[in-house]
């Protein structure tokens, strides 16, 4: 997900993604211990979009909100 995206989205949107990228991950975590999760590089992908949407959430809350 672009860093464009994310800042074009309000701050309840924000927070449904970021539950909805912390569920994924979890699921991708469990899969990776069982053996079953084929890529890797999925589960760095969604920490990279989990970081993205905190730090827009940080920026907007340290600006005032959107």
């Amino acid at each position: 997900m672009d860093i464009k995206d994310i800042r074009a989205k309000s701050i309840s949107d924000l927070h449904k993604l970021l539950v909805e990228k912390r569920a994924s991950l979890r699921e991708l975590v469990f899969k990776a211990s069982e053996g079953q999760l084929k890529s890797m590089h999925s589960i760095s992908e969604i920490k990279k979009s989990i970081a993205k949407i905190l730090t827009v959430l940080n920026h907007a809350a340290k600006s005032g909100g959107k």
